[in-house]
């Protein structure tokens, strides 16, 4: 990494300004335990050996690097290329922290995994690795996120795992978060949070990051050996920000490879339906940690909106805030339109029906790509398959 990121996050867990333990004082013995086991374990050749075989014979790694011929045709200039996440196991890059989380509750000989999910692919990875290494798993899922995303609910129950439907509140991600953090508190000796993205209190945007790193190991590698030299733009889809920061951490040396974040902007950005928590938030306090989020005045999270339920929460990693600050990544809104298109023309141009959170990457590779030459590149992180939204984009645009 660049001198500026190297090292993060400190000590203390703070990117920059961002970052922390903003928890109450008997959880930061407790979550510091957990940074410890995870900094010992997690470098043991055992770990590592364990952790590198499930990765390629159970996870099918390392995902392909595939150039979107057809899209790049029609769409003109640069030539975008995906980085396939959606042919991982589960079909999403969710279950590469999923497997490192689970590996590391039962090396600490936790008895449960307690975990939020918004489109259930982060519930669905999880439920996967945890009836893998035999370990009892708990989700929370929002009551609007359950009904949207009907198939990932039918595997998590196939999974063993306990599904909590959660009421309060938007019924969505944010809530679903709350929920499984009280549950977690029940018993935080026995049980382990694991969070499904780089957010929340220190050492869990450092867990998540490290674990998601494969993404950008393997793209950086490939590229080179594809096309002998790296991308000009790397993108990635950003609401907790997990799948970006997993391409993006390799990259962030070359300050030849521009990188971009890409939020929801739902309905408008000049609305309070979006989730455009670096373009349009402030700096806050969220679910134990200091980040970017959408808020009222008095400091409270508030409503946000998406049409991909993964991207509908009002905060987003502490990496990322300040990756933002210092400039190394530009963040872009993309709407509910501009994602449904991508959604639709990739999947009738290339036969890859990607999931709606990963549309809004592909969106915007679609925008830039026809103000950029032939001979540039764009790399986009398909963090994942269009199963679970196959019938909600059917049913949404009348097919």
């Amino acid at each position: 990494m660049t001198d500026s990121n190297a090292n993060m996050p400190d000590a203390k867990g703070y990117f920059g300004e961002y970052g922390g333990q903003i928890i109450p004082p008997q959880l930061i013995d407790i979550m510091n335990d957990i940074n410890d086991a995870y900094d010992k374990v997690s470098q043991t050749a055992g770990f590592q050996d364990e952790l590198q075989e499930l990765n390629a014979d159970y996870v099918g790694r390392p995902s392909p690097v595939y150039f979107a011929k057809r899209l790049s045709e029609k769409v003109g200039g640069a030539r975008i290329f995906l980085k396939r996440e959606d042919l991982n196991h589960t079909g999403a890059h969710k279950i590469n922290h999923c497997i490192g989380e689970a590996l590391l509750a039962k090396y600490m000989g936790k008895t449960k995994v307690i975990a939020e999910t918004g489109a259930g692919q982060h519930g669905v990875a999880l439920a996967t690795a945890c009836a893998l290494v035999g370990i009892d798993c708990e989700i929370h899922m929002g009551e609007v996120d359950i009904a949207k995303e009907h198939p990932n609910v039918t595997k998590m129950k196939i999974l063993g795992c306990k599904l909590v439907p959660v009421s309060r509140g938007t019924r969505t991600l944010k809530d679903a978060v709350d929920s499984a953090f009280e549950a977690y508190l029940e018993d935080p000796v026995n049980y382990i949070y694991a969070i499904g993205s780089v957010v929340g209190p220190h050492p869990f945007p450092k867990i998540v990051r490290d674990f998601q790193s494969i993404v950008g190991k393997e793209a950086r590698e490939q590229f080179l050996a594809k096309e002998n030299k790296l991308p000009d733009v790397l993108i990635a889809c950003v609401g907790g920000g997990s799948n970006a920061i997993g391409l993006f951490t390799a990259f962030l040396d070359d300050a030849e490879v521009k990188m971009i974040g890409v939020e929801p902007a739902g309905k408008g950005l000049d609305t309070p339906d979006h989730a455009a928590t670096l373009t349009l938030g402030t700096k806050g306090a969220l679910h134990g940690f200091e980040c970017y989020n959408i808020q009222d005045k008095e400091g409270n999270p508030l409503p946000v909106y998406s049409i991909a339920s993964g991207l509908d929460y009002p905060g987003v990693g502490p990496q990322h805030c300040y990756l933002k600050d210092i400039k190394r990544v530009n963040y872009e809104a993309v709407d509910d339109k501009a994602c449904l298109d991508a959604f639709i023309k990739l999947s009738r141009l290339e036969g890859i029906i990607p999931a709606l959170e990963s549309a809004h990457a592909v969106a915007h590779a679609m925008k830039i790509a026809k103000t950029m030459s032939k001979e540039e590149t764009i790399l986009v992180n398909l963090s994942g398959r269009g199963d679970k939204d196959a019938d909600f984009v059917a049913d949404y645009l009348s097919l």
